[in-house]
């Protein structure tokens, strides 16, 4: 009988214990949780000002990395002082990166200088930024409003990041006058058509979303 009554209080107070250890640590799991993210906000909030102080460098090549690593950091609390920089940056490399951190920390009227250096000598640093567009609809607007060059350039890019909806939106141009445009719809259909039935009918959109809602001017 007395272990039996040993085994009960024994259960019991190992109860007690365990309640009173949630009771003690899960505050403090909670402020350790609390201040992990605040150091890591801090730690954020340094990079992004060591990025900015780049954009004075005297190196343009530092300062178009800058301004391209602030575009992938979304840092549209730095828009203003980047607007700033683009008034007063002389080299076309350098601003064509801050035209794009501009687009991505919301400014979607910067994007037509991305789009239309697909028809200069800084294409490929264009097309590179352009790739990495979650959503294929804003080059739907440029790719009926601009010249021949730059509209097969964005059908090989469309034809890279489109979904479903953008095979209708080419369509029309597998009729055009001009052959390479014809060529490069047919191609970028051909690319997409592919994709989408290689792909899940679940995951058909690309997984990341951009913070500034990306959609056409």
């Amino acid at each position: 009988m007395s272990i039996k009554i040993f085994q009960k209080h024994g259960r019991a107070l190992l109860c007690s214990l365990i309640l009173l250890l949630a009771a003690v640590c899960a505050p403090l799991l909670v402020r350790a949780q609390t201040d992990a993210n605040q150091d890591a906000a801090i730690d954020n909030s340094g990079s992004v000002a060591d990025v900015v102080k780049q954009l004075s460098s005297a190196d343009p090549l530092k300062r178009q990395h800058a301004a391209e690593e602030l575009a992938r950091l979304e840092a549209a609390d730095q828009r203003r002082l980047v607007e700033g920089y683009r008034l007063q940056e002389k080299n076309q490399r350098v601003r064509l990166a801050l035209d794009w951190a501009l687009y991505r920390f919301g400014k979607k009227e910067s994007l037509f200088a991305v789009v239309s250096a697909l028809d200069s000598s800084r294409s490929d640093q264009a097309q590179s930024y352009l790739l990495t567009l979650d959503n294929p609809e804003p080059l739907y607007f440029f790719l009926e409003h601009m010249n021949g060059n730059t509209q097969v350039k964005l059908l090989d890019i469309l034809g890279k990041i489109g979904n479903q909806e953008t095979i209708a939106r080419i369509k029309p141009f597998q009729e055009s006058f001009d052959p390479k445009i014809v060529k490069a719809a047919k191609n970028a259909t051909s690319a997409i058509e592919q994709r989408v039935a290689e792909t899940p009918s679940n995951t058909t959109t690309r997984p990341r979303q951009v913070g500034n809602g990306e959609s056409s001017p």
